[in-house]
């Protein structure tokens, strides 16, 4: 599919509200593949469709690299716990923060062929659903941050594994 741009903190797109989305179209269905290839290109975990200027309620999530999950109107229903940890942002680059989260989040949402389902998930995969959930309903990370943001450089000549 395309690499589409990714939005960057300043661009008044990501403090929107997005809306529900009531049927899958093709457009709809390539917008979501795009956002796949996006976020991997972009060596990131998840995306939210604001962060490419579509107020939908859609977001990718890939915690492992190899088994995408597909949000579709979803929300949270059940947290639990708590974790602090760093925490970035496509839409921040070059940007990381301390952030706490919840340690279990369990959230419901519609597949790509518009059936509900439940996604249940512990420290990176929660932190990412409670992430890319804000992007949603307008929010960004750095909200949240507790003290100051911190410059990150990545080291591409490392595996990959060890991010």
């Amino acid at each position: 599919m395309a690499i589409r741009n990714i939005r960057e903190q300043g661009d008044s797109v990501l403090n929107k509200t997005c809306k529900e989305i009531t049927a899958m179209t093709p457009r709809l269905r390539d917008l979501i593949e795009d956002m796949l290839d996006t976020m991997y290109e972009a060596n990131g975990v998840g995306l939210a469709a604001p962060q490419v200027g579509i107020l939908k309620r859609v977001v990718v999530i890939d915690v492992t690299g190899e088994d995408p999950y597909v949000l579709i109107n979803p929300r949270i229903v059940e947290s639990s716990g708590e974790q602090t940890g760093q925490e970035g942002c496509l839409s921040v680059p070059g940007k990381a923060g301390i952030v706490t989260r919840p340690n279990y989040v369990k959230a419901v949402a519609l597949d790509m062929n518009m059936e509900p389902f439940e996604l249940e998930g512990t420290e990176l995969l929660a932190r990412a659903i409670c992430h890319e959930l804000d992007h949603l309903d307008g929010h960004l990370y750095v909200e949240k941050v507790e003290g100051d943001l911190m410059d990150v450089t990545y080291d591409y000549d490392e595996e990959e594994e060890e991010e």
